[in-house]
């Protein structure tokens, strides 16, 4: 469920190497992602952001300030801009497993 297939409009490849690989995500107020998943990676808004973040059966509300980076836990999502204006922001994910061998997808929902 890769996001880039999933959501085409939404997500595209501005690098990426055998390690990472970074997406630059775009939308606009109303917009709604197909679910998709995300492996461990690091979320830098590029813009304020309004979202509803849903998560096996979780529904989270997320408010973020341009500039943030937040660490994202690997996981399958379906995401909403319920902002009033366009949400950017780039994904950095990472390729390579954690460290202990435990892969926690799912752990948290949404950034923190």
């Amino acid at each position: 469920m890769d996001p880039t297939l999933t959501n085409p409009d939404l997500y595209k490849v501005v690098f990426e190497n055998d390690r990472v690989r970074v997406l630059e995500y775009t939308d606009k107020p109303g917009d709604r992602t197909a679910p998709h998943e995300h492996p461990d990676s690091v979320m830098v808004t590029l813009s304020d952001i309004r979202r509803r973040i849903t998560s096996r059966g979780q529904v989270v509300d997320v408010t973020l300030p341009a500039g943030q980076a937040r660490w994202l836990d690997a996981q399958e999502h379906i995401g909403e801009n319920t902002g009033d204006s366009k949400t950017h922001a780039i994904f950095i994910e990472l390729k390579e497993a954690r460290p202990d061998g435990n892969a926690e997808q799912g752990a948290t929902v949404g950034p923190r």
